[in-house]
């Protein structure tokens, strides 16, 4: 059984959602929906021979002629519970035989394949009589006159009587034409009726019909053709009693074949189920694996289905016989995790009895796929990336069993790195303990060490071009990968002694007397020290406002100075700014004076009431309507425009 997550983990609910757009009956998408691995052999080995088989048909003669049956059920239940069916409904019920015939065909011609496929097909009967049948007695969704000679012999009736009608009601309209809107018969409600003017209306005798929207024109069947009406009326329903009946013969002759409709959807929505398999694998370009049940896994140039062809790069894998386990490191962004992926969902493919993407394969049967594959953080559920992790590993541990197949990315991730080794290490020794297959992917040189002299485990890499910084995404089993990051950083500017520090402190005990000194590789071509760097700019910080003496701090709006030594008489328009200076007015000019320079004559409070308008005294009037304007409205281009302070 292959878990639901790792059904989504993998993508493989998306390989089902694109295999189920290949199928056109509503049985065969139920059936691809439900689709999960097989445990027995037997079955897989069917199931992969079906899909080859359907395929090799599906090359040679093209699509076969499917139909989705779309309601065709539903018409034989009504048939089955003495119901009568309509002519589209029959109509559709023809061209479904019609299907079954053209599949026959169609098989035929594959016949020279020799292939068992064929005898799927075998069952179907097109039921040549019920169709011919249909066809002669349904005519565009309706039944033809040729359907019985009672119903010819009614409508052709029913002709001659709406002649005669129309002569009769044509008399009548060229012989009064002035009662009349309209030069033409109508027909209201099924009866033949001449369009006449309202005030004209008891000029014609006859029964009133309907009346137009405007009122001004009343639908009359005149009397003169009552009787023929009558006929047309009961020759209508002779019509409609003999189409009945017909549709009760048909549906009834429907009804006695059903045992060979039902065998022929059943034929049909298997060879759509096994059709579509096939033409995902042509899609996909993919081949039949070859199944084992020995816990080996072979992969030659395999693709992950998902990724665009043109920019994927084949992947060859191996593991099993003495090798149990495979660790792959190597960069960031490098393809593990796409590796890891391509692995299982091929697997569970192949266990599915589909075609994979790849040149060949040796596939075996697991009871599951496991997987910890993504970060599985969870906000309302309070676990961190390593929660999530350990949490799912723990459960993973807990099922698997020799048969099982273990998926883990980036193991050991999301701690501490010392502690999350030691952690990592003791999940796959546990994992080989259990003797089942697993694939894990690390970036911790100690996890390499340990697969490297561990027996059963295996290192790869990732492959990786130092000199572009581009990641090959190509997996080379039994070398260790590295994460490339110090070659990044020298492609980047990373100083050589920045370098080289950085080297031993990844890769070199403190305990060891004489370091061992890095590949040379990494320190060829490396930038030189740093050089110093132009001087950093500067904050400019604001200088602390100095305090001003309480005498200049005194001084308000309005007061009347005395200014020494010239004894001059002026008046406070401006109190002391930071340098202690205070604006006055002299003589009607403005200047800013130092406060020492100053006496009180008489206070601004003894001169003017509260809240008095100063602007009166040092506004011009100009400026005191701007500012008055400025009070009630917004005015586009209005400006104040204040006297410059004096130096």
């Amino acid at each position: 059984m292959i878990p639901i997550d790792a059904i989504t983990t993998l993508e493989m609910h998306t390989i089902l959602e694109t295999l189920r757009s290949y199928a056109c009956t509503d049985a065969a998408k139920r059936r691809i929906s439900e689709l999960r691995p097989y445990m027995r052999e037997r079955d897989v080995l069917r199931a992969t021979d079906e899909t080859t088989q359907a395929r090799q048909i599906l090359d040679r003669c093209g699509n076969p002629p499917l139909t989705s049956m779309k309601g065709l059920r539903e018409h034989l239940d009504l048939a089955e519970k003495g119901g009568m069916l309509l002519p589209e409904q029959l109509a559709q019920i023809a061209q479904f035989l019609s299907a079954c015939r053209r599949l026959q065909t169609y098989f035929q011609k594959a016949d020279s394949l020799q292939s068992e496929l064929a005898g799927y097909a075998a069952p179907l009967d097109p039921l040549p009589l019920l169709q011919e049948e249909i066809e002669r007695s349904i005519r565009g969704s309706q039944v033809d006159s040729e359907a019985s000679k009672e119903l010819k012999t009614i409508r052709r009736k029913l002709e001659n009587t709406d002649g005669e009608i129309r002569e009769k009601l044509g008399a009548i309209l060229r012989s009064k034409k002035e009662y009349f809107s309209d030069s033409f018969i109508s027909v209201r409600n099924g009866r033949f009726v001449l369009p006449v003017k309202k005030e004209y209306k008891q000029r014609v005798a006859g029964a009133v019909i309907g009346t137009s929207s405007t009122g001004s024109t009343v639908f009359i069947e005149p009397s003169a053709a009552a009787r023929l009406q009558e006929k047309r009326a009961a020759l209508e329903i002779a019509e409609t009693n003999e189409v009945h009946r017909i549709l009760y013969t048909l549906s009834s002759l429907v009804c006695d074949f059903l045992p060979a409709f039902k065998l022929n959807f059943e034929t049909i929505e298997t060879l759509d189920y096994l059709f579509a398999k096939a033409k995902l694998s042509r899609e996909m370009e993919a081949v039949p694996a070859q199944i084992n049940t020995e816990a080996r896994i072979r992969i030659q140039n395999g693709r992950h289905p998902l990724l665009e062809r043109s920019v994927c790069v084949p992947l060859q894998f191996e593991i099993g016989g003495k090798t149990r386990g495979v660790v792959i490191t190597g960069p960031n962004t490098g393809g593990k995790t796409v590796a890891l992926k391509t692995v299982g969902l091929l697997c569970m493919m192949a266990q599915c009895g589909l075609h994979i993407p790849c040149e060949s394969a040796d596939i075996c049967l697991t009871t599951e796929i496991l997987c910890d594959i993504g970060d599985g953080q969870s906000i309302s559920e309070n676990l961190s990336t390593f929660s999530a992790h350990i949490t799912n590993i723990i459960a993973i541990l807990r099922r698997t069993g020799p048969e099982s197949l273990v998926l883990l990315d980036e193991l050991g991730s999301g701690t501490d790195p010392a502690e999350g080794m030691g952690i990592a290490i003791a999940i796959l020794d546990e994992l080989r303990r259990k003797n089942c297959l697993f694939i894990a992917t690390t970036h911790y040189p100690e996890v390499k060490d340990y697969a490297a002299r561990t027996a059963g485990m295996v290192n790869a890499r990732m492959a990786f071009d130092r000199e572009s910084l581009r990641p090959l995404y190509r997996l080379e089993i039994g070398e260790a990968g590295e994460s490339c990051a110090l070659y990044i950083a020298k492609r980047l500017g990373l100083p050589a002694p920045m370098l080289e520090t950085a080297w031993r402190a990844a890769y070199c005990s403190e305990r060891e007397t004489r370091p061992q000194a890095p590949d040379k590789s990494l320190l060829e071509g490396a930038a030189p020290a740093a050089e110093a760097a132009a001087p950093a700019a500067k904050i400019e910080r604001q200088r602390p406002k100095k305090e001003l003496p309480a005498r200049a701090a005194a001084f308000s709006v309005g007061d009347s100075v005395t200014v020494h030594p010239q004894e001059q008489i002026g008046i406070v328009y401006r109190t002391a700014n930071e340098r202690g200076e205070i604006g006055v007015q002299l003589r009607g000019q403005k200047q800013l004076i130092p406060y020492k320079r100053l006496t009180l004559k008489v206070a601004a409070s003894a001169l003017y009431p509260e809240d008095y308008d100063f602007s009166i005294v040092f506004d011009s009037v100009a400026t005191r309507k701007a500012r008055h304007q400025m009070d009630r409205k917004f005015t586009p281009g209005l400006e104040i425009h204040l006297e410059d302070e004096p130096k």
